[in-house]
């Protein structure tokens, strides 16, 4: 066995993100216009842009700072010049109903964690975001029984690539990094965060231009399952 544990990040890396944010963004709009916004949809997607700038130049580095909720609740201040509570929460909440509703893992991803579990293979999703979101996608995905650890950055005060993203779970597992492997989709916060602190890491689906310039994984995996074949 070439590791003791492995981590993964959550969204993008154990179920694909693009058609999930997609269908959040169109519950939403829909949402918004049953509530009497006259916003077509593009209209819609440069009030959300706002509202998303807004928020992330406010909050970086925090789990707030993909936090739907607060995007709505700034980009309807901007459109109505008042707050407008109610509205916020409902379209916050036809967001992430649709995006969770939407979601289905990657090939591969049940064998491989049952793999691993029954390997004695400890596995922790170490994810950026708010806890409460993250809980209810694990629950979706029907992964609770797989995952030793799970930590958010909204728990750390900080997101990845911050190193307690990875030192805590580590601590909490009782696991060096040197026995450990590193898997997501981004290089900026799974690799970088990953190798910072010694795991080794391996990048699944991500863009060619992501690896432009950057520290380069110590792995690279087209398929999910080919996982196994690093750890087991």
């Amino acid at each position: 066995m070439n590791f003791e544990a492995v981590f993964f990040d959550l969204d993008n890396t154990l179920y694909p993100y693009p058609p999930c944010n997609a269908a959040g963004k169109e519950a939403a709009w829909r949402e918004a216009r049953n509530r009497g916004y006259d916003l077509d949809r593009e209209a819609f997607e440069e009030l959300y842009q706002t509202g998303r700038r807004e928020v992330k130049r406010e909050v970086v580095g925090t789990a707030s700072t993909h936090e739907r909720f607060l995007y709505f609740k700034r980009a309807l201040e901007v459109h109505t010049g008042t707050s407008q509570s109610t509205d916020a929460l409902a379209l916050g909440e036809a967001f992430w109903s649709a995006y969770v509703d939407e979601m289905a893992l990657f090939d591969g991803v049940k064998e491989t964690l049952s793999s691993l579990d029954g390997a004695g293979v400890d596995v922790a999703v170490v994810t950026n975001l708010t806890t409460r979101i993250q809980l209810k996608k694990i629950e979706h995905l029907d992964l609770e029984e797989y995952i030793d650890v799970l930590l958010t950055s909204e728990e750390t005060g900080r997101e990845k690539p911050g190193s307690v993203m990875f030192t805590l779970p580590l601590a909490r597992l009782d696991r060096r990094a040197s026995e450990t492997l590193m898997v997501g989709d981004s290089v900026a916060s799974d690799i970088v965060g990953g190798n910072a602190v010694g795991l080794t890491t391996a990048l699944f689906n991500a863009d060619e231009s992501d690896l432009r310039g950057r520290r380069q994984p110590d792995h690279r995996i087209d398929e999910f399952d080919a996982i196994q074949e690093l750890v087991l």
